[in-house]
């Protein structure tokens, strides 16, 4: 059954399809279009003559068991001649949080790619006469989507995409900010109730010991639940709310576990896809091996739809974690330590399973948490000395405090205990390599882009630390389409701007084109390096080269194998210069 919601999505439920008559010996409309005319260059848009006919789909919500989903805005609510103006309340004041994103087909988490076509600050309730006038529309969203049981609904939600010419999107969570999520017109496999899991010993020429498979909606807070149900610790993110099997895994995936055993890619042992053909396949190193390879760090929603996926799942035990604070007001002593703390990363990346995350606002440097495994508090104690003896020749005075839990799943909750994530900030990233590091000049330019960031009102900025080099997690180069800016990183560098919940669309913009000019600026000094896909700007000039690296054309070679047509098309992805988004929201042909 269909989990409900509050929102006006659930009341769109198709059940009225149910009551259509459809002859079975008459073709339908879309298949007479197939039959009678040439292969068009564009994918129908709602209102184009193409676009499928109501028949087409309550045929489809047939098939599929009532689950297709017809999309609707969180912000319906506030519009048309009535609008509901208690509901309406409600969702301004949940606008900013994840949760109703979360668990809706088609609305995501990014401001940007959501966008303000249906906010809920405008419309007929709008205290601005400005936008008092504003009707509700879908934007980039999704028009309509499946509630994905299994392969079987899946599959026929792919073959009905691609014998419709429409688009097609796969959305999870809707964490993804690149928009891989959303496309206007798009039908949307929604993997979300995907959620089962398991543990067992998992025997093949690569890998033998345990594992883990998991639905592709597993969260992070669940599998590392799971896992420890099972006393077992399993790669993955930092944010609980987070799939596991999704974008995640398929981009790279860092997390706490990072530094001892790799990225979520480096975990990968087999996937269960539905492919743009219709084909329910298995993927692994053995079957289907050149997929296999693509979805283990090639980037999401792209390949084929994964339903599941197979981990490694590596023994649980007590883990050792820390904060570390300190404010200064004087900007001098304040990035001295920050460069202080990149140097002193070098000492403690030789530390198997050493992860650390800094948040770094003006004036403010907090570790988060630090995550050390199979340790103990005087480990920490002893692997910080140095950095709190150089904050003390700063005259900086910082609050540590250590602990030791009695498994990975204790250590998380207790660290990520009162965060309060928010979808109100546009994003951008750099990896950062040792080198640049151990080289003043260059240190010294990073931070330069530092004060910039963090010059701007509503910056914040994270350092992020995990050695995952190929002798650390013990694979090759070219063994995954990981980047090898990855292999060479100390740290990955992310900021964000955060955005006002009222903000315009060009305000959107504007702080989009801010986090470009920072990946550019990181860029310059940091030449053969790269981005982490998941973390960047969908825009940004140089993706191919920074995003995909060394393996682009590789990557391009095996979508087209997988999925000649294009029926999965993301920005930014491999081998989507075959199509390309106008500005009207048609994909069409190049």
């Amino acid at each position: 059954m269909m989990v409900e919601s509050s929102f006006s999505w659930a009341k769109a439920l198709l059940t009225l399809f149910v009551a259509i008559p459809l002859a079975e010996s008459v073709p339908s409309p879309s298949a007479q279009r197939r039959t009678n005319s040439s292969e068009p260059a564009c994918r129908y848009l709602p209102g184009d003559p193409g676009w499928p006919s109501a028949g087409d789909w309550a045929a489809l919500n047939a098939t599929v068991g009532g689950r297709l989903i017809r999309g609707a805005s969180i912000g319906e609510p506030c519009y048309g001649d009535s609008p509901d103006v208690g509901a309406c309340a409600e969702v301004q004041k949940v606008w900013q949080q994840l949760p109703p994103f979360l668990e809706d087909p088609v609305n995501v988490i990014s401001a940007y790619f959501e966008g303000t076509t249906c906010s809920p600050f405008y419309g007929p309730l709008s205290t601005d006469l400005a936008t008092r006038n504003f009707t509700c529309t879908l934007g980039r969203l999704a028009s309509y989507a499946i509630n994905v049981s299994d392969a079987a609904t899946a599959v026929a939600g792919v073959n009905f995409a691609r014998e419709n010419n429409i688009r097609l999107v796969i959305k999870n969570t809707g964490h993804d900010i690149l928009g891989r999520s959303t496309g206007q017109g798009s039908l949307a496999l929604w993997s979300h109730y995907l959620k089962g899991s398991g543990f067992f010993q998992y025997t093949s020429e690569d890998y033998t010991g345990p594992a883990a498979r998991i639905g592709a909606g597993v969260q992070v807070h669940e599998l590392y639940e799971a896992a420890a149900a099972h006393g077992f610790r399993v790669t993955g993110g930092a944010c609980p709310t987070v799939g596991a099997a999704g974008g995640w895994i398929q981009s790279g995936g860092h997390g706490p576990l990072s530094a001892l055993y790799g990225l979520g890619s480096d975990q990968t042992l087999e996937f269960e896809v539905v492919t743009a053909d219709g084909r329910h396949l298995n993927a692994s190193r053995s079957e289907n091996a050149d997929l296999f390879w693509a979805l283990s760090g090639g980037g999401p929603g792209n390949f084929a739809m994964v339903l599941s996926v197979t981990l490694k799942a590596h023994p649980d035990g007590p883990v050792a974690g820390a904060t570390l604070n300190f404010v200064e007001s004087d900007p001098e002593k304040y990035f001295a330590a920050i460069e202080a703390w990149q140097r002193h990363l070098l000492v403690l990346d030789t530390i198997p399973g050493f992860q650390t995350s800094v948040t770094l606002t003006s004036g403010i440097f907090s570790l988060n948490y630090l995550t050390l495994p199979d340790a103990c508090e005087e480990d920490i104690t002893s692997a910080l000395t140095h950095f709190l003896q150089e904050l003390a020749s700063l005259n900086i005075t910082a609050t540590m405090n250590t602990t030791v839990h009695h498994n990975f799943l204790d250590h998380y909750q207790y660290y990520e205990k009162g965060t309060v994530y928010s979808r109100n900030i546009t994003v951008g990233n750099r990896i950062i390599p040792r080198d640049l590091v151990t080289d003043d000049e260059r240190l010294s330019q990073l931070t330069e882009v530092y004060k910039d960031i963090l010059a701007h009102p509503n910056t914040i900025a994270f350092i992020i630390a995990s050695n995952v080099t190929h002798a650390r997690v013990g694979n090759a180069p070219g063994d995954n389409p990981v980047i090898q800016a990855w292999r060479d990183s100390l740290f990955i560098l992310n900021f964000g701007v955060v955005s006002d919940e009222r903000a315009s669309s060009a305000e959107l913009s504007a702080d989009l084109a801010l986090a470009n000019k920072w990946q550019i600026d990181l860029r310059d000094i940091t030449p053969g390096g790269g981005n982490y896909m998941n973390e960047a700007t969908y825009n940004y000039p140089y993706w191919k080269e920074d995003y995909y690296g060394e393996y682009y054309d590789q990557l391009a070679q095996i979508k087209t194998k997988y999925d000649s047509g294009h029926v999965l098309w993301a920005q930014p992805a491999a081998g989507n210069e075959a199509y390309e988004l106008k500005d009207d929201g048609h994909l069409c042909k190049t």
